[in-house]
């Protein structure tokens, strides 16, 4: 994270009209404690395709779903989840999206899908990590139509359920206790979600290999076979397709924020190596044509940052649509393919290497355009609200 970076943003103010100083203090601390303990290991991380457990040990203790000194109220809301996304995808994505498989993902399915009663007995597991848990959705041949085309059954035998399926792209699985899965009611039809421990009898996991973007973090086809569930591990809140879809709009935030601090990671290493490089005789960040894109750079930052900070300020006054969260994802991460290009290209050759940081954003950048419903589907939603007519084939 550069001075010069910080500077330049801060002129606009996000962080000071949205977040208390509490809030700004123990963002600032994550900062400090992703440059010294996390940073440093990304690289080899990333091309050994290893998440060094020193980077949980290291997040962990910051207790950023509770944060000290910062009221209930705030640390639940959007905007401090929107910046803990930003401030750690800006860091490094990978260790991003680790973090919130488990403080946006699982923890929104057992807080928003589970009973009262369900909600009060894991949230504490949750956010001390005590119990580590995914979000298990897609399937091998399911991903943008799993709403109508999940084929993962559930049947009822007595106080039990029985769940055969296959799940699929389930980062950090590997680590989980908990699979939270979704299957399909063979009785109604509808979808019902089960958490399920990850080393029950019937369940296997296998890492995904040949991975060329968050490399570190290990995606996992789950294989459930006859997998018996007790009926106080199927969470109640969740009895149709429109309870998942409900989950997956408070969930769509995290990733415009997420999409918009990859951005500013790329920034950072664009601005480092451009004015820390010569060439004929002067600094690179001195030529017109770098500065033009450093300038476009900066203005797909600020304009995602804007669209994430307005889409967290809605939802936390209650107001929650399908377009808006559809619109952020689908513009961010659209800005941040753009934005991590023109860092990688800033550097040259050099932009390749993952000692320069730029080449970690540049290839994350195709999973975050991807991950949380593709540019298309996102479109789509957005279509629909225009119009009132559904494209949805």
């Amino acid at each position: 994270m550069t001075e010069s970076t910080d500077a330049v943003l801060d002129r606009y103010g996000f962080a000071e009209r949205h977040l208390s100083g509490a809030a700004r203090e123990v963002l600032a601390g994550l900062a400090d404690v992703l440059t010294r303990d996390v940073v440093p290991l990304m690289a080899d991380a990333w091309e050994r395709a290893v998440m060094p457990d020193t980077v949980l040990d290291a997040l962990i203790p910051l207790r950023l779903m509770d944060p000290e000194g910062v009221t209930p109220r705030e640390a639940d809301s959007s905007m401090f989840s929107g910046f803990r996304c930003f401030t750690l995808a800006r860091a490094d994505v990978s260790v991003a999206t680790l973090y919130t498989a488990q403080a946006g993902l699982f923890r929104t399915v057992v807080r928003f899908g589970g009973s009262a009663e369900q909600a009060a007995q894991w949230d504490p597991l949750v956010t001390s990590f005590a119990t580590r848990g995914v979000f298990c959705l897609t399937e091998p041949d399911h991903g943008s139509d799993i709403a109508g085309g999940m084929v993962t059954r559930a049947r009822r035998e007595g106080d039990a359920w029985i769940i055969d399926g296959e799940k699929r792209w389930i980062g950090a699985a590997d680590r989980a206790d908990v699979l939270a899965v979704f299957a399909r009611d063979e009785a109604d039809g509808q979808v019902k979600a089960f958490l399920i421990d990850r080393r029950a009898e019937g369940v296997e996991v296998d890492v995904i290999s040949g991975k060329v973007s968050l490399r570190p973090v290990q995606n996992a086809h789950i294989t459930l076979r006859g997998v018996r569930v007790p009926e106080e591990r199927r969470l109640h809140g969740v009895n149709s397709w429109r309870d998942v879809a409900a989950l997956l709009r408070r969930m769509r935030s995290d990733v415009a924020w997420i999409a918009t601090g990859l951005q500013a990671g790329a920034l950072d290493a664009a601005v480092r190596y451009t004015t820390q490089r010569a060439q004929f005789g002067r600094p690179l960040g001195g030529f017109q044509l770098v500065q033009e894109k450093l300038a476009r750079m900066l203005g797909n930052v600020t304009s995602s940052l804007a669209l994430a900070a307005s889409l967290s300020a809605n939802q936390d006054a209650g107001i929650w649509s399908d377009e808006n969260s559809a619109l952020a994802k689908m513009v961010t991460a659209e800005r941040a393919r753009e934005t991590a290009a023109l860092a990688r290209e800033l550097l040259g050759g050099n932009g390749l290497l993952l000692a320069h940081d730029a080449a970690r954003f540049f290839a994350d950048a195709e999973a975050v355009y991807s991950y949380e419903g593709t540019h298309e589907i996102n479109a789509l939603i957005v279509g629909r609200s225009l119009t009132g007519a559904s494209a949805f084939v």
